[in-house]
């Protein structure tokens, strides 16, 4: 009898174990903060950002907001850019980015981190790819014109940049999405008309 009651405390103390372990996975989850909800972009257009990017070989792609890794890991895989970082603020998206990579068989030329796209360091980049909303578009405005080094192309999918205009804006068919393009300027160089960063 004795031993069957420390049988039901273990299995109910082991349940609780399990409980507690599933809420606080749930309540970190629940602690991230997103300003833009993750919506994979179409591989098409996938192919169509980096075409107007012009991505090569001496490229290093980033991807702010990157999702589940497929912009970052087609840049390398099939555009052969030297190197591709994704960042994304959700851990989950950066465990799934990663498992693609491994898939992908491109796990050394990538890397994805967990990082608010504000704090990230990516003056190396030479292209940076966006898929946010327009009100994060002109907050990041600032910061991809002072930290990124002049010539590095920006391609954003669906949002432009206020008044900032860009120097390519196509539409990928199928599907209607809108794609624009900016060259980040020489410091201190004049922006040419109607074309205010």
């Amino acid at each position: 009898m004795r031993k069957a009651k420390l049988t039901r405390l273990r299995a109910a103390v082991a349940a609780v174990c399990v409980a507690v372990t599933a809420a606080c996975a749930f309540a970190q989850q629940a602690e991230v903060k997103k300003d833009v909800p993750y919506v994979p972009t179409p591989q098409n257009v996938v192919d169509e950002m980096l075409k107007l990017a012009a991505v090569t070989k001496d490229d290093v792609v980033y991807d702010l907001g990157c999702g589940d890794g497929r912009l970052v890991i087609t840049a390398v895989k099939n555009f052969g850019a030297k190197r591709g970082v994704g960042v994304d603020i959700d851990p989950q998206r950066i465990e799934e980015s990663n498992a693609n990579a491994k898939a992908a068989g491109v796990t050394d030329r990538v890397k994805f981190v967990v990082q608010d796209l504000f704090e990230t360091d990516f003056k190396e980049a030479s292209v940076v790819t966006l898929y946010l909303l327009p009100a994060v578009n002109l907050k990041l405005r600032p910061k991809l014109l002072s930290e990124l080094k002049p010539g590095t192309r920006v391609v954003s999918h669906a949002f432009d940049m206020g008044d900032w205009k860009p120097e390519k804006t196509i539409t990928v068919e199928p599907g209607g999405q809108t794609l624009y393009l900016w060259t980040i300027p020489a410091k201190g160089a004049p922006a040419a008309a109607g074309n205010t960063p």
